[in-house]
């Protein structure tokens, strides 16, 4: 199978090499899939994309004309691939559904310990030799409620985290787990009140979109923690902003961004204009942003990889498939 992979980094192209097996023709391409780049995709039979490129209806129907039948993204949500356009010219969607919950929850919770303990400030101070302790008092997380928005996998292993320390866990979901262990089955509205961190680790979708916004934050409690590693879009970021500077989100967390098209994953260190949105939460000193990473272990990464090449496979078994019952019928 003649494959192009884009926005290939250069930690993913040794872990493809070594599941491939040399079985399929893989260009990696280290620029995002766009309008600018899509010609490389030229008779190839599928792209791997990565949550950043760009998968809209129109890019979609191009790769189709450019003969491409199948679209593998090395992520697990789907939300940047324009699902109809691709059912419509027969292009089928393949993702990573379970990679390393491990991975993002660790993030996830690593991201709280963080910002209770002010580690960002103590690091900076340090490197100066300001070793001074005013600015810098947290918090236990034990005796702490925790609220898990998303008991899949990723919200489950973070769960297990937080029970370790010794937190009373709410969560919620639209469709629970059979067995939830020590987590409290708890009504949205409830958790988002009640919670002192809470916690989002659901797929971006026209339901979830903007699920935390100002509405939801003015009812959380005075001083609460939210931590974002699941997609950007499940918070309203000027709703968040506002949350910061009247003082009722007292951490904030993001491992994702609304707006991080075209800004993760590259060097915007020399631009004259930043993201001033991004700026302006990030001058704040009780918000960690880190740029999509929490996916990015060794372990996660090779899972990642693994399964991509499985999905390739089975894509090149079907055609050889469909050519051998073709032949068949001749």
């Amino acid at each position: 199978m003649k494959v192009v992979a884009y926005s290939a980094k250069a930690f993913e192209k040794e872990l493809l090499a070594k599941f491939n097996h040399k079985k399929h023709d893989i260009t990696l391409i280290s620029n995002p899939l766009s309008l600018e780049t899509i010609e490389y995709a030229l008779d190839k039979d599928a792209v791997l994309v990565f949550t950043n490129d760009d998968v809209s209806a129109p890019i979609v129907n191009k790769l189709a004309d450019l003969g491409v039948k199948y679209i593998a993204t090395r992520s697990t949500g789907t939300d940047h691939i324009d699902k109809q356009a691709a059912q419509k010219r027969g292009v089928k969607i393949e993702n990573v559904p379970g990679y390393s919950p491990q991975a993002i929850a660790e993030h996830s919770v690593a991201m709280a310990m963080c910002l209770s303990r002010h580690l960002i400030q103590s690091s900076i101070r340090g490197r100066k030799f300001d070793f001074q302790l005013d600015g810098l008092t947290g918090f236990n997380f034990y005796g702490k409620t925790v609220g898990i928005i998303g008991l899949g996998n990723v919200g489950l292993a973070t769960a297990s985290i937080y029970i370790g320390l010794g937190c009373r866990i709410l969560g919620y979901d639209v469709n629970y787990p059979k067995t939830l262990h020590s987590i409290e089955k708890t009504p949205l509205n409830e958790l988002i009140s009640q919670s002192d961190i809470i916690s989002l680790h659901v797929p971006l979708t026209a339901d979830t979109k903007y699920m935390i916004g100002m509405e939801e934050i003015e009812t959380m409690k005075t001083g609460v923690m939210l931590i974002n590693t699941a997609r950007g879009g499940l918070i309203n970021t000027e709703a968040a902003l506002k949350g910061i500077e009247n003082g009722k989100i007292a951490y904030l967390g993001i491992d994702v961004y609304e707006h991080e098209k075209s800004l993760f994953f590259e060097d915007h260190h020399d631009d004259e204009i930043k993201d001033p949105l991004l700026e302006k939460l990030m001058a704040f000193p009780n918000v960690l942003v880190t740029p999509h990473q929490a996916f990015l272990t060794d372990e996660a990464l090779g899972q990642i990889a693994e399964q991509t090449i499985k999905n390739l496979d089975l894509w090149a078994l079907n055609d050889q498939k469909e050519n051998f019952a073709g032949a068949g019928r001749l």
